[in-house]
């Protein structure tokens, strides 16, 4: 499986977002994207890691950052974590898994001592040119956005 490195193109694409609607990394050409791959809407860890980052978007909004969140999960159900968490980014609908892997963020993983497959959580952040400025794998969901956040001088 291969990661993203900082200067990387980060690989192009399209989803439907938790309102049905297309999204694609092209709709942020031009700005800096920050995308946070997780496993599984409402769960104890991705809600801790989600409204990290609704907490934190205003001021990462400021620093001219956006955020976008992907799962494989199916918008119905992103759109109900969306409402329930008051999140204000858009949660990307993966269920191929297609572009998390393309992004080195679906494969195996350790759980609990077992090796697995699954999503590995991981962010990665799309530089105004399209190519990788920041790609993190395995990482914890308390204390990811902070960390993050200090990572890009935020």
């Amino acid at each position: 499986m291969a990661r993203l490195e900082t200067g990387d193109v980060a690989p192009a694409w399209t989803l439907p977002s938790d309102t049905g609607t297309p999204v694609s990394l092209s709709d942020y050409a031009g700005r800096h994207l920050v995308i946070f791959c997780y496993p599984a809407a409402m769960t104890p860890g991705c809600t801790t890691e989600a409204c990290d980052f609704r907490d934190s978007a205003q001021a990462l909004q400021a620093a001219g950052y956006a955020v976008v969140g992907l799962s494989p999960d199916k918008p119905e159900k992103l759109a109900k974590f969306v409402a329930k968490e008051s999140l204000t980014y858009p949660l990307l609908s993966d269920v191929d898994k297609t572009v998390l892997t393309a992004y080195g963020a679906y494969g195996e993983k350790k759980l609990y001592g077992k090796t697995t497959v699954g999503v590995i959580r991981s962010t990665v952040v799309v530089g105004p040119d399209g190519r990788v400025e920041l790609a993190k794998y395995n990482v914890k969901a308390t204390g990811h956005v902070a960390a993050l956040r200090k990572a890009l001088g935020v």
